[in-house]
């Protein structure tokens, strides 16, 4: 059945967990709930999956044959080897700017363009974790250290261990990392617990989604400093300190050193924002407002991936834009797919869910933002008032 632009549940739950199959999690897990139409689109409904889900399995070990026998699982050496160097040349001509403009404060517009292209080699990262760009592990994890933790100035470490459990479970309560609790609360019942200024800034938190990434960049570089610094085990833990450390201080001290205090502080906040705002906006898409599955319930391998996962549509611009995350459904079932073979997949996967049943999900990029947007402020509804009056509030209920 093919669903496209589809509404999913935001977090529904099944009501009996213990007792019910997988048929019918899935069921439950597909039926979109009441949303308000208008800029988010008219609702629908997910037909309930039927039949025995291990024909699912088998089938879709004939669609990753088929992706095998086409040839998509092969590396793609000459794309990256172009986009590293786009890239390269890019920083280069930003760089020669700065030089050029010396004391103006156009070089803000600079500051906003270095944010683009920290996070355009993010996405390489990203690709090397995933072992889509070298033949070999080992080659493919020194590359992405190198990018992400020395050029990028995130740990290598820590991302793997967070992004790693996040593709084996989305959207599980307890196991994806990645809608754990932290500023925005992403489950009703980590919203409900919040109390004082959290819970005013969680009431709001959609609106606020999208101001707060400006602090998402400052956010990624501290965590880094604080997983490689803290006591838990980290796997090339002096590598990644040398490279953060030379990192900052290579770029701050250039920074600091060629432009004025005041004007250097300036470039440094514009750079942090950008990068924040796209990364934020690049991983968000991706399944937030797609349905929670609960800690206990079991799915296969395919319906996990492909009922929390959303794609955004666009071709070679959206390709482009957000590092081949705009497939992420593709992604999510072959996480060593190189980039410009997504978009080949995605029609083998499309028809293997219209034979199967299984709902998938693509959308636009601005309904995609605005879904997160409405996703996020129905979550933080949850969130008590801190102004509000508790013994009134014990009266009315809550």
């Amino acid at each position: 059945m093919r669903t496209s632009d589809r509404r999913f549940a935001f977090g529904v739950r099944p009501a009996t967990r213990p007792t019910i199959g997988q048929a019918d999690i899935i069921a439950v897990i597909t039926t979109s709930i009441a949303v308000p139409e208008g800029r988010l689109g008219a609702v629908r409904t997910t037909t309930p999956v039927k039949g025995d889900r291990t024909d699912l399995t088998a089938s879709y070990t004939a669609v990753s044959r088929s992706v095998k026998s086409q040839g998509l699982l092969q590396r793609a050496r000459g794309f990256y080897l172009l986009v590293a160097t786009g890239l390269v040349l890019a920083t280069a001509a930003d760089v020669t700017g700065m030089v050029l403009l010396g004391h103006s404060w156009y070089q803000l517009i600079l500051a906003g363009v270095l944010g683009l292209i920290f996070t355009q080699f993010a996405f390489l990262s990203h690709e090397a974790a995933h072992r889509q760009i070298m033949t070999s592990g080992p080659a493919n994890d020194r590359l992405g250290r190198y990018i992400g933790t020395f050029i990028v100035g995130m740990s290598y470490a820590w991302w793997m261990n967070k992004h790693t459990r996040h593709h084996a479970n989305p959207n599980q309560v307890g196991k994806d990392p990645d809608i754990a609790v932290d500023t925005i609360s992403f489950l009703e019942e980590d919203a409900a617990k919040r109390t004082g200024i959290m819970a005013l800034i969680t009431r709001r938190q959609g609106y606020l989604f999208f101001p707060l990434l400006t602090l998402e960049g400052v956010n990624l570089h501290l965590t880094s400093f604080r997983h490689l610094f803290g006591r838990g085990q980290v796997k090339r833990r002096k590598t990644e300190i040398a490279l953060l450390v030379a990192r900052f201080a290579l770029y701050l001290g250039a920074l600091f050193v060629f432009l004025p205090p005041g004007m250097a502080a300036a470039f440094l906040g514009v750079q942090l924002a950008v990068f924040g705002v796209y990364m934020g906006a690049s991983f968000a898409p991706n399944h937030k407002g797609m349905p929670i599955i609960p800690a206990d319930v079991k799915l296969d391998f395919f319906s996990k991936q492909v009922l929390t996962s959303r794609n955004i549509r666009g071709g070679w611009w959206a390709t482009i834009l957000f590092g081949g995350l705009n497939y992420q459904v593709e992604h999510h079932l072959f996480p060593s797919m190189a980039r410009p073979h997504l978009s080949q997949a995605r029609l083998i996967v499309r028809q293997h869910c219209d034979t199967a049943d299984v709902p998938y999900t693509e959308t636009s990029m601005g309904r995609s933002y605005a879904i997160v947007v409405a996703y996020l402020n129905r979550v933080g509804l949850q969130a008590r008032d801190p102004f509000a009056c508790p013994v009134v509030a014990q009266y009315r209920g809550v």
